[in-house]
């Protein structure tokens, strides 16, 4: 029996995933597995890139779930530095270049998993390539960045800029603030992250002004001020709206874009956002031997009932491994998401599930919103930490849509009890009968989720 060829294009959780999981399935005289990957670094948590700025977590070792040295021991021909630069799907073959010699050659295949990931969001303004400018994507990014902060001149002025105020953003605001810079937040949506509604956003940007992190909203930057050298000149300001912020660092925070510019190429379908199609088996749609994963792909929005781009790395790792088992001969499907994230910023912590109220009414849904104020623990229980709750559900049905949750310790996690209701399409009045734990030390007698339940299933009642 001749031995089948399975190519992988990106070496990540989704890649990787999909490769050590068929090779559970698939001895190597069944199944090669060659999987390329452009960077130095395989299977890592780019999650954890902020808090290794930070100086909170050793790295990039201590990010690292399994080296190429230890792939390759399972079975598995990893070739790190080199890049797949075409995809010819009607001959069954890609081409890839290594990045150290620059020789390329065409490698076929029988099957083909694309894990390509997502490309950070980098304006074509003035000065964006300067030196001390980052972003933060890949590990060889975070290394660029601790190479950078090693180089300041320790007697020097220490300010930073973070353009952008999404998860990355905010994230490595406190990196920055905790290695002893002077940080500066530039985004030019209303509140700080857009992936909360902006009356929540609000209380994140209010947080983030008490911890020292000087919060720029509703402006735009539009270039950024380089030294005299030429083309190796280092940045020195951030010009946004009519103010000059001066800055030794600038990272990008501004968000991702799948990288599927070889699936665009190669005629693949793609959805609104520029992400990949595929079925619930992750197969590309319209190619049987094709599957894709990670943050290359739009999933099934199990609350919207549409595609949406999420780029997480806990979708990427469940991708992976339905990939791998439909190549390794079984069978699995991945069902969707509700669009859970969890983040924080110094000690709040905030967390998002579900639809904001603009996606629910781009969804064409009507619905109540109700927010809530609560506690950590039993407010008389030392310790306890103020956290505000929202939600919204469909006004007729009562059906859950989404929660929102901003708060001290002990607040983020409580999003995961609204995922589970999302995904089994509870209503609201159904909430509110959720058996959850209960100790003083803990959670006041009625949970804060549980609070906003009721007070959403009553204005479900009084609108109907």
């Amino acid at each position: 029996m001749a031995v089948r060829r399975l190519v992988i294009v990106g070496g990540d959780a989704a890649g990787m995933s999909a490769a050590s999981q068929a090779r559970r399935l698939k001895g190597p005289d069944e199944l090669g597995i060659t999987a390329f990957e452009r960077g130095h670094f395989t299977s890592y948590s780019a999650c954890g890139i902020p808090y290794w700025a930070g100086g909170v977590v050793d790295g990039p070792d201590a990010l690292i779930a399994r080296t190429p040295e230890e792939h390759r021991r399972r079975g598995i021909d990893l070739r790190t530095r080199t890049e797949v630069t075409e995809l010819d799907v009607a001959g069954q073959r890609v081409r890839a270049r290594d990045l150290e010699s620059g020789t390329e050659r065409w490698h076929d295949f029988d099957g083909l998993v694309l894990a390509t990931g997502a490309r950070p969001v980098r304006p074509p303004i003035e000065g964006i390539d300067a030196r001390g400018v980052y972003g933060v994507q890949t590990l060889d990014d975070g290394r660029a960045l601790i190479d950078g902060l090693a180089e300041l001149d320790p007697a020097g002025p220490r300010r930073a800029v973070v353009i952008g105020a999404g998860y990355i953003g905010v994230e490595m605001a406190e990196a920055l603030s905790l290695r002893g810079f002077e940080v500066t937040v530039i985004e030019r949506a209303a509140q700080p992250m857009a992936t909360l509604d902006p009356d929540m956003g609000a209380l994140v940007r209010e947080a983030m002004c008490g911890m020292g992190i000087e919060v720029v909203t509703g402006t735009e930057v539009t270039s950024l001020v380089t030294g005299p050298d030429g083309p190796d000149s280092a940045v020195t300001a951030v010009v946004a709206g009519e103010r000059e912020f001066p800055a030794e660092v600038v990272v990008l925070g501004l968000g991702v874009r799948p990288e599927t510019s070889l699936a665009r190429a190669a005629g693949l379908p793609l959805g609104e956002s520029g992400g990949l199609l595929t079925d619930p088996a992750m197969r590309v749609r319209g190619h049987g031997n094709i599957w894709a994963g990670g943050d290359c792909v739009e999933v099934w929005d199990l609350v919207a009932g549409r595609t949406r781009h999420i780029a997480l790395g806990t979708h990427a790792n469940k991708h992976g491994q339905v990939i791998g088992s439909n190549v390794g001969g079984g069978y699995a499907t991945f069902p969707g998401v509700v669009g859970t994230a969890v983040s924080k910023v110094c000690d709040l912590e905030i967390a998002r599930t579900g639809l904001l109220e603009a996606q629910a009414t781009a969804a064409g849904l009507q619905f109540v919103t109700v927010t809530v104020e609560s506690t950590s623990r039993a407010g008389y229980y030392p310790g306890a930490r103020p956290m505000t709750v929202k939600m919204l559900a469909e006004r007729r049905t009562g059906r859950l849509l989404g929660v929102q949750i901003v708060g001290r310790e002990g607040a983020a996690k409580r999003v995961d009890v609204a995922a589970v209701a999302l995904t089994a399409r509870m209503t609201v009045d159904q909430m509110t009968a959720l058996d959850l734990g209960y100790a003083p030390p803990f959670s006041p007698v009625w949970d804060p989720v549980l609070v906003a339940a009721r007070q959403a299933a009553a204005a479900v009642a009084g609108g109907a």
